[in-house]
């Protein structure tokens, strides 16, 4: 007896895929995403965590059918003024890290358009920690909070309130946050950054000496939350340090 025929099985190819996602993405969530990272941008402008350029902003764009680890990411400009920009100023990649859709060239006297320095770190941060945002500060408190000790690699603070808005901690557990060194240029600080997550699991913060911080959540609202508690806790420590008190 002859067997029945078997259906032929074809394999997506992965750019199909994402093309396909893009379509249906792109007129809601997409929009929603980019949005979001220009009103977060401006709060955290207005904090003075991205003044001068600096700074910077990604989120995962979330689909509930699209495991994290394919979502697209949106991510903010380099060297823009980040008080002023708008949704449609915002680059998406790939989950890969390709650029997908990059945003318009505006006139005179602005750049033309470069995606954040910072992406191969994000790309990391999302790799190695399954996050749904990243927020890179360069907020005051973040950088002289790393210069008390120059010659520590870890930021440690206990038996304060705020402490208890980092994901997994609470008011009795001592916060530990890894200290990395600065360089040049952002790419270059890639495999420190990777050492530090692997070194500290639990931190969902690494600082960089004299430069600032980089946070990340689960969403953007465990990353904007976490950020501000790191914020207070690296303010709390250098007004604590100056006045003599152990924190």
């Amino acid at each position: 007896m002859n067997s029945s025929p078997q259906a032929e099985v074809f394999e997506v190819p992965a750019e199909v895929f994402e093309a396909a996602y893009w379509l249906r993405v792109q007129s809601n969530s997409l929009k929603q995403t980019k949005a979001l990272v220009s009103e977060l941008s401006l709060q955290f402008y207005k904090l003075g965590w991205l003044s001068g350029t600096g700074g910077s902003v990604t989120l995962k764009v979330h689909e509930h059918n699209v495991p994290k680890q394919n979502q697209f990411i949106v991510m903010s400009p380099s060297g823009v003024q980040k008080d002023r920009m708008s949704p449609e100023d915002m680059y998406v990649l790939s989950s890969s890290g390709s650029i997908f859709s990059p945003p318009p060239t505006k006139s005179y006297p602005n750049n033309p358009p470069k995606c954040t320095d910072c992406a191969p770190l994000f790309l990391k941060v999302y790799e190695m920690c399954n996050a749904g945002a990243v927020i890179h500060s360069h907020g005051l408190d973040a950088c002289l909070v790393t210069m008390i000790n120059s010659s520590s690699n870890e930021f440690r603070i206990r038996n304060m309130e705020m402490i208890k808005g980092i994901q997994g901690h609470g008011y009795h557990d001592e916060l530990v946050v890894p200290i990395i060194e600065n360089a040049p240029s952002e790419e270059k600080l890639v495999e420190s950054l990777t050492k530090a997550i692997r070194g500290y699991p639990k931190s969902t913060a690494v600082l960089v000496r004299r430069h600032g911080v980089f946070i990340w959540g689960d969403t953007w609202i465990s990353a904007k939350t976490q950020a501000e508690c790191y914020h207070y806790l690296f303010a709390a420590a250098i007004k604590l340090h100056q006045l003599g008190l152990p924190y």
